[in-house]
């Protein structure tokens, strides 16, 4: 989109570029019009640039604090995961201790 834009307005700069003969030193109001686009596309085109700059760097730092905080989500998963381990194993540990009280009295 932005080189489209910046094609477009090179096309549109070089046409009115031709629009000028060198040995004519008067400027009509469609050429002084002409300059006056020239220069609004230049600025247009200078703060374009800006906000996509400025667009793309908070892409990257967004993109920085979700990596962060997926990394951070892990790290929790990964302690409640072995928690949750640690609990089933005790819970088998306590399943077998009552299974063997229950074969003795049984028996």
């Amino acid at each position: 989109m932005k080189s489209m834009i910046a094609v477009l307005l090179a096309t549109f700069a070089l046409a009115l570029g031709g629009c000028q003969k060198p040995e004519d030193k008067r400027i009509g109001p469609a050429e002084q019009a002409g300059r006056e686009i020239d220069k609004a596309a230049s600025v247009a085109g200078k703060k374009l640039d800006q906000a996509a700059s400025k667009a793309e760097e908070k892409l990257g730092q967004a993109g920085e604090k979700l990596d962060q905080a997926a990394q951070q989500a892990g790290e929790k998963l990964n302690k409640a995961t072995e928690k949750i381990g640690e609990k089933v194993e005790q819970a088998g540990k306590e399943m077998q201790e009552s299974a063997r009280e229950a074969r003795k009295e049984k028996n």
